[in-house]
């Protein structure tokens, strides 16, 4: 039996890759829109590259791999121009990809180049996709909205909102993340919302018995600023999380540690621990930090103790007298904890002397 992978160019300009049995019934059913997803708002669609395996796990695995590409790379293979190909070649994402891919022009052709070396330069990772698998509320969806641009995340992905897309209860919830909520996509299956990424996080406290590499959200930011292809952090509904089946599309787990007594973060807190770490390795502008004025000399310092024990002793503060030094050693260390400068001591002189010759005005 024969595999194919195959790379079709969609009507608004875009590459979609898939892999089949049956190329020429594939082709037929994007061009019909009995395929969900993707392509199906995007006809017409043409074949632009194919290539033959002998087993499903090769075809799969050299979808995959072309997933990961840019444009440019996938123009490259298309026209057959192995150079080009070559001079943006980078890492694989798995080792078994190695033996998988072999560049063939057309359905039916003999292998042109053997699979790209690992020695080619990188390019710029693209931010990753946050993608809510049947969120139930529309606010929830305005908020998680709202976490994403606060940390330079834009591109959202909703899989079969429960009320609907576009919901009015989003907009007020996102507080001007709109947007965010302006370029959201709407997909009918996890598997079409993350079709063209290479590297998917589903986020959970629980591993639904599905055995995966299991990450936190700092570990998986590095992987994500390090890698090459689109990346995604998958959420579940509000209420139960993501089900065993949408973990399974998962290529990592990604949860955190919490308290096992009260393992319950509702949507917008996941998705802003996901964006902030990823914001971490972004060139995000930081908040204008003020330079602190150096402590005020000592000299002042002592001048504004004397002019307490002054006004406190004018007072009668330091009774009995036995007890006065240590009443004042007290002081004197209250007074120099924090750290004054020579602004601050100024200020309090202030008071002090205003406290002392009190004027009516």
């Amino acid at each position: 039996m024969e595999f194919y992978a195959y790379i079709l160019r969609c009507s608004d300009g875009s590459y979609y890759t898939g892999h089949t049995d049956d190329l020429e019934k594939r082709l037929g059913q994007h061009q019909a829109g009995e395929i969900k997803g993707y392509t199906l708002d995007r006809r017409p669609v043409e074949l632009m590259w194919s290539a033959e395996f002998g087993t499903r796990a090769e075809a799969l695995a050299s979808e995959l791999q072309i997933k990961g590409w840019s444009r440019k790379r996938k123009e490259a293979l298309i026209a057959e121009n192995w150079e080009k190909l070559k001079k943006a070649s980078v890492s694989h994402a798995s080792p078994s990809l190695s033996g998988a891919l072999r560049l063939r022009p057309g359905r039916t052709g003999e292998a042109s180049e053997p699979l790209l070396g690992t020695n080619g330069a990188e390019e710029k990772t693209r931010p990753p996709v946050i993608v809510l698998v049947r969120p139930q509320l529309g606010q929830n969806i305005g908020k998680a909205a709202r976490a994403m641009m606060n940390f330079g995340l834009t591109e959202m992905r909703l899989v079969s909102p429960r009320d609907g897309w576009p919901n009015p209860d989003a907009g007020p919830s996102a507080a001007g993340a709109d947007v965010v909520l302006e370029k959201a996509e709407l997909f009918e299956t996890l598997a079409d919302a993350v079709a063209d990424c290479a590297h998917v996080y589903a986020t959970t406290v629980r591993k639904r018995g599905v055995t995966k590499p299991v990450v936190t959200p700092e570990e998986a930011a590095r992987e994500i600023h390090g890698a090459q292809g689109r990346s995604a952090y998958v959420f579940g509904p509000e209420r139960s999380g993501l089900e065993t089946e949408d973990v399974a599309l998962a290529r990592k787990i990604l949860t955190v540690p919490i308290n096992p007594e009260f393992g319950s973060l509702n949507l917008a807190q996941a998705v802003i621990l996901c964006a902030y770490e990823w914001s971490k390795g972004a060139a995000l502008e930081q908040p204008t930090t003020e330079e602190l004025l150096p402590p005020a000399p000592q000299t002042e310092l002592e001048g504004m103790i004397a002019q307490f024990e002054t006004l406190l002793e004018g007072a009668g503060y330091f009774f009995p007298p036995d007890r006065a030094p240590a009443t004042k050693r007290t002081l004197r260390n209250l007074l120099t904890k924090p750290g004054w400068n020579h602004l601050e001591v100024r200020t309090l002189r202030g008071v002090l002397s205003a406290l002392s010759n009190p004027r009516v005005r």
